[in-house]
């Protein structure tokens, strides 16, 4: 019996780290073949659960939609977050105050909210250290910074596929390392934080 429960231990130690991530992955993943639009333009959203039309969107709403199946809003989040700490978040569009049917989908606010949430890991040239499920950020020409999924598939050189939108929809694609990365991100949610929250007050 306790040869048992040790190889049980084991085994569950040794347990893969890309499989927490997998839901997200999964998540992301439905939508390939359904977006099929890059369409970044301001749009006035429900709040909460807010969003654009299924079939566009940009590589934010990747994120935020496949979160939302795991039951976290970052609309809200990120909107409850950016009306308690304004000035954290960083002031590159002009605004006064928070704008809940913007700043969840503009990518330096996601950062910023990955990080205050202690989700932000060392920046690494080693695949091994990126995970299924994992974020992160580049910032691509013309100085646009740009977010994606890290996906359980890998490349033929053994590089995870990233899923994300760059310009044609929800796709799943070998970029990791195409462009220079500026942010790794790991958010570990509790079954409390994957709740949806009660709406508050705009």
């Amino acid at each position: 019996m306790r040869l048992l429960l040790t190889l049980l231990l084991t085994l569950t130690s040794h347990a893969p780290a890309r499989a927490s991530g997998q839901p997200l992955v999964d998540a992301a993943r439905q939508q390939v073949g359904i977006t099929l639009i890059y369409d970044g333009r301001y749009q006035r959203l429900d709040y909460p659960l807010g969003d654009v039309s299924i079939e566009r969107g940009v590589c934010t709403d990747v994120v935020i939609r496949a979160y939302r199946q795991l039951g976290l809003d970052l609309q809200q989040r990120v909107h409850q977050d950016m009306r308690a700490h304004f000035a954290d978040y960083p002031a590159l569009w002009g605004l006064a105050r928070p704008d809940r049917n913007i700043d969840h989908r503009r990518v330096p606010n996601l950062q910023t909210w990955l990080k205050r949430h202690g989700a932000q890991l060392k920046i690494s040239a080693d695949v091994s250290n990126y995970r299924a499920g994992d974020l992160v950020t580049w910032i691509l020409p013309g100085n646009l910074p740009h977010i994606g999924i890290v996906s359980d598939r890998r490349s033929a050189a053994d590089t995870p596929l990233i899923l994300h939108n760059i310009g044609a929809g929800t796709r799943e694609d070998d970029i990791l390392f195409v462009y220079p990365v500026t942010g790794h991100y790991r958010l570990q949610l509790s079954p409390t934080e994957a709740m949806p929250s009660a709406a508050d007050p705009p």
